[in-house]
């Protein structure tokens, strides 16, 4: 019998001659992918004449690529039995933090991520300029709490905007409307960089000014190389500047909080994720884990096929990221100028109109963590998280189980629990427009508990919903709730139409 080191054995497949042929194929077959790539980006470069910042891009996305195609040669995946909950010590309860004061805010800068479309939701343009609550957009809610922030403290908070190529130019055309306000604000555009043919790993654009929809940009972990290459990090320190409060821009539970500031500061951390509680809507959401005794992020892209029940599991991973991030700015920029922010690689598979299978390569800003010392999570209300991805979630923060003051949504004190309602809108109320017509009103919900709404369904004025509503209209059916009804634990089917008289 053959020992365990013989090439003969059959468990040895790290020297077995089949499996470095397998190995040194791959190989050389990325390493030609490599050199086919370089050579396209060369070109675009090229073309682009003088444009530093398109070329810088290209550079960006070649480092970005040959990553990919390392990983893939080295079959390289998260060893998931060595994936552990994190300690004690790596996820804090907010309820341990002490109470900090705005002697900190001088240090601080906001940051909203605004490189996303209102597509889903059926606008056009930034999502940003969605309106959400008492006819304030998500930027004037953001502008708003700054505002008042500066304005209460005789502070400068400055509010930045990341935007993408996709919502730059008409980002830029609305802020001009806080001119008077008294907030500083900054933009800057991430990168832009190729889709890649599936097939043959090459770049779908030819040119420079190739259509737009042959571009994509890279997720929200391009915002270090991005801040950093646009200027604006070194014009932030300059200013005094040292702590970065990032989160989505349609996250209206996303406040400037004294205390995690102060606690940041205290601790020497450089990085803290606000992280809270799963519940099953949540099940999807990066988590943080005990890697080999470091913090990281996971995200469900980069879990085996077979452990993504596992993954989803609220037993095992009960927290969830809500992309809610304070940043060390000097250790951004330490790390930009020594080391390379190696973020793990999201491969985010799309077909275009025309049928072609493309990729995008992407990262996620909370991969970061693991670069900075000290870093943490804060395991925060869920009140922190207030995201608007669907109209359903538009349906609860405009109705009265919300109050917006200064910019800041509070939930009603008279609804008995602090747990948010299920809800459930239908195909039919998916884009805002539809939404808003089939709603004379937005009921009043201090009592649901969860709401199902599915075809062809209007509300009158001052409709009241408690408990758990499910209306269903079947194909060819019509439903009208009639103004002032209340429901209460009910099931509404068939035709129930209201005339107008």
């Amino acid at each position: 019998m053959a020992t365990n080191g013989n090439p003969s054995h059959p468990r040895s497949d790290r020297h077995h001659p089949q499996t470095l042929s397998m190995l040194d194929f791959k190989g050389a077959a990325y390493a030609t992918s490599a050199k086919a790539i370089k050579a396209e980006l060369d070109n675009l470069k090229t073309q682009a004449g003088a444009d530093k910042k398109f070329k810088t891009e290209m550079d960006g996305f070649y480092l970005l690529f040959t990553r990919f195609l390392d990983d893939r040669a080295k079959g390289s995946k998260l060893n998931w039995d060595k994936i552990q909950s994190p300690s004690k010590d790596q996820i804090v309860p907010y309820k341990n933090i002490p109470k900090g004061g705005p002697e900190d805010l001088a240090k601080l800068a906001v940051l909203k991520l605004n490189g996303g479309l209102g597509t889903t939701m059926g606008c056009v343009g930034p999502k940003s300029a969605i309106e959400v609550r008492d006819g304030m957009t998500f930027l004037d809610v953001s502008v708003r709490q700054i505002e008042y922030l500066n304005k209460t403290y005789g502070v400068d908070v400055p509010f930045i905007l990341m935007n993408s190529f996709n919502t730059d130019d008409e980002t830029k055309r609305i802020v001009r409307k806080y001119e008077t306000h008294k907030v500083t604000i900054h933009t800057f555009d991430q990168s832009k960089y190729p889709r890649i043919k599936k097939e043959t790993f090459l770049p779908v654009p030819r040119t420079p000014d190739a259509p737009i929809d042959q571009w994509y940009p890279p997720g929200h972990g391009d915002l270090y190389e991005s801040i950093y290459n646009s200027g604006l990090l070194d014009e932030l320190l300059s200013q005094g500047k040292e702590y970065l409060f990032v989160s989505n821009v349609d996250n209206l539970g996303a406040t400037v909080d004294l205390n995690i500031l102060h606690h940041m500061i205290e601790k020497d951390s450089e990085f803290i994720m606000e992280v809270t509680d799963k519940t099953k809507a949540d099940i999807k959401g990066g988590t943080l884990i005990d890697y080999n005794g470091q913090i990281r992020l996971l995200e469900i892209a980069q879990v085996p096929d077979e452990h993504v029940e596992d993954f989803k599991s609220i037993k095992k991973f009960h927290i969830f990221n809500t992309n809610n991030l304070w940043i060390n700015l000097k250790a951004v920029k330490k790390i930009m100028e020594e080391d390379n922010m190696d973020l793990e690689i999201i491969v985010n598979n799309k077909t275009t109109d025309n049928g072609e299978k493309v990729i995008q390569l992407e990262t996620a800003v909370g991969a970061g963590i693991k670069h900075f010392k000290n870093a943490h999570g804060v395991n925060v209300p869920r009140s922190r998280f207030l995201p608007v991805k669907s109209t359903s979630d538009l349906f609860l923060v405009t109705s009265n189980l919300y109050s917006l003051v200064h910019g800041q949504l509070s939930m009603n004190p008279k609804r008995m629990f602090n747990t948010v309602p299920l809800v459930k809108l239908g195909d039919e109320f998916k884009k805002v427009n539809n939404f808003l017509n089939r709603f004379k009103t937005i009921p009043h919900i201090l009592e649901l508990d969860h709401l199902t709404v599915t075809g062809d369904v209007t509300f009158g004025a001052d409709v009241e919903l408690r408990g758990t509503v499910i209306i269903v209209a079947n194909h060819g059916e019509r439903i009208d709730i009639p103004p002032g009804s209340i429901l209460e634990n009910k099931v509404v089917t068939g035709n129930l139409r209201i005339l107008d008289h």
